[in-house]
């Protein structure tokens, strides 16, 4: 029997030891007016297990949202009805994103940034606080300091990074007390970058969780618009030998990766958050995964 290479074990994450599941709900697309729709939603992530819920202060500035900060408005508003939610959860946010600056890393700004988080989302705590891009212009030994203060007022508890090189977490976690819990990047069967450029290299080296953004590319895996044919034709024939979706293999694929990283999901159905965990009955084997690269990369492995 051939042993998958998809994990779909528990993952821990940080000092505070949060364990979480294989995926995550991500609330980009989470602007819906109705309250108790948006209610429904997050109870249908943590039934699923994706305890890890995560968004950002720049969430509803763009995907049908009124504005910047909507999103975690709207998700203080269910914490609110619903407060026996947020025990039910690791509760992430991102800061850092300033329109139209557009980032702003500075002390002065991320203060700002995880404050207002913490009012819009009516919380005493962010469970995970993740630099959002990297501020080019702010020095890590500054972003160093403003972040050891909120962690040492006890307004955040960990402390990630979003869209970070492998060079930028090793500048930032320089000049910090405590390890940077996690790393987000995109990562999908579109896009193989991290694989490349050492950010899943340095994951695995000092012991960051990978957070991966856009696992079905946007929902162009799902559709198959304007993904090589190539790779559809992969894709669509490993679907064909597992008896799932296309979409599924791709999400299995992102499980597959040694590094381990927690697959963040963002659909707005409740059926699709469930029909999600399919992949975790995925086979994968090197063959397959392989397959897959190689075909969207558009070129043979040496």
């Amino acid at each position: 029997m051939t042993t998958t290479l998809v994990d779909g074990s528990s993952r821990t994450i940080g000092e505070s030891k949060f364990v979480v599941g294989p995926f995550s709900y991500g609330l980009w697309r989470f602007t819906t007016p109705d309250v108790n729709k948006a209610q429904a939603i997050i109870e249908a992530a943590l039934d699923a297990g994706m305890n890890l819920i995560d968004t950002a202060d720049v969430y509803g500035f763009d995907w049908g949202g009124s504005g910047f900060g909507t999103v975690e408005d709207l998700l203080g508003m269910v914490l609110a009805q619903a407060p026996a939610l947020r025990d039910q959860m690791v509760l992430a946010t991102k800061g850092g994103i300033k329109p139209p600056v557009p980032y702003d890393s500075s002390p002065e700004g991320l203060r700002r940034a995880c404050e207002e988080s913490l009012r819009r989302l009516g919380v005493d705590v962010i469970d995970l606080y993740q630099i959002h891009r990297p501020d080019m212009f702010a020095h890590p030994a500054d972003v160093a300091v403003t972040l050891t203060a909120l962690r040492s007022e006890g307004k955040i508890r960990e402390v990630g990074v979003s869209n970070h090189t492998p060079a930028q977490v090793a500048a930032l976690q320089a000049h910090l007390p405590f390890a940077v819990a996690t790393n987000q990047p995109e990562f999908s069967a579109a896009v193989t970058t991290p694989i490349r450029d050492g950010t899943f290299d340095h994951a695995m080296e000092h012991g960051l969780v990978p957070m991966a953004w856009a696992p079905l590319a946007g929902g162009r895996l799902a559709t198959g618009v304007d993904v090589s044919p190539d790779l559809l034709a992969v894709l669509d024939r490993l679907a064909e030998r597992e008896e799932v979706d296309r979409s599924i293999i791709a999400l299995a694929f992102v499980l597959a990766h040694p590094s381990r990283p927690v697959c963040i999901v963002g659909t707005q159905t409740p059926t699709r958050i469930t029909g999600s965990l399919a992949a975790l009955g995925v086979t994968l084997d090197r063959t397959d995964v392989y397959d897959i690269v190689a075909a969207s990369e558009g070129a043979p492995l040496p």
